[in-house]
């Protein structure tokens, strides 16, 4: 019986800080070749083996920014075709900019307060230092840290940056899930090395936070990453709701987790294929 085809994207050269990309993708498409015929392609050159593939897995292609022609193209004939994909591009978190956290914050969400503009600068918690980033950034590109007299001192167009209070967060912490079930999570006890992560193990407490955006984003088929920060308060508040391609580290968690892992995603495969 012949195998069902993936097209697997990704950007094995992506230079991204404390991770190696390319080893994680070639550790998963290793695990499916099995069950699926797989073919390992940069989204650059996507276009001509798309009609081909039962299943078009989006994967670590770095940030989109760095090709947004590319990914913009991509997206419209994912819609135009009726492409199968995973993740479905109907995502409400990262997948579709930076709204979100406008939209969470003013839904009163546990998110970490955000503005785009400085006429909405009140609606902040005093802080020692605030966060500004590109409305449109990924992968922590245009990111600062300024004090309140810094802040204000910057032009900041309406719309085109986010601001938001510097959390004195004690660690940071990801939650993965497969569709909408939890699959494992993470933490970085030691923030000065956030990419040196340890599996943690999530309370019913921590779970009920994550499947609130889970639940939010309303994506059926494909792997969601919610980050989080845990405040000195004790409670978590969101940072960012990666649910385009988020990075996994599944190889620096525990053998029994990846094979899990490995085998519920190859079912949410054979769901949609």
């Amino acid at each position: 019986m012949k195998k069902k085809s993936i097209l697997y994207l990704s950007d094995l050269y992506y230079p991204a800080k404390g991770r190696n990309y390319y080893e994680e993708d070639l550790f998963i498409v290793s695990r499916l070749m099995d069950d699926f015929d797989v073919v390992i392609c940069n989204p650059r050159n996507a276009e001509s083996f798309e009609d081909y593939a039962d299943l078009i897995v989006f994967r670590n292609t770095g940030a989109v920014l760095a090709f947004k022609d590319v990914y913009q193209s991509f997206t419209e004939r994912v819609r135009s075709k009726g492409l199968n994909t995973f993740n479905e591009f109907v995502g409400k978190g990262d997948m579709s900019g930076k709204q979100y956290l406008l939209d969470l914050t003013l839904a009163g969400y546990p998110v970490i307060q955000t503005v785009d503009s400085m006429a909405d600068f009140h609606r902040l918690p005093e802080a020692e230092r605030y966060v500004i980033k590109p409305r449109l950034g990924a992968d922590s590109i245009g990111l600062e840290f300024l004090s309140k007299e810094e802040l204000f001192s910057r032009r900041l167009k309406a719309g085109e940056t986010l601001i938001e209070p510097a959390i004195d967060f004690v660690y940071e912490l990801s939650f993965y899930f497969i569709n909408d079930i939890f699959e494992y999570a993470l933490y970085a006890p030691n923030t000065n090395r956030r990419w040196e992560l340890c599996e943690y193990k999530a309370t019913a407490e921590d779970l009920a936070f994550a499947k609130k955006f889970i639940d939010w984003n309303d994506i059926r088929h494909g792997i969601q990453r919610v980050d989080a920060c845990r405040t000195r308060d004790g409670g978590l508040l969101l940072v960012e709701m990666e649910d385009l391609n988020p990075y996994l580290s599944l190889l620096q968690t525990e053998e029994d987790t990846r094979k899990k892992f490995l085998s519920d995603l190859k079912n949410a495969f054979d769901e949609m294929i």
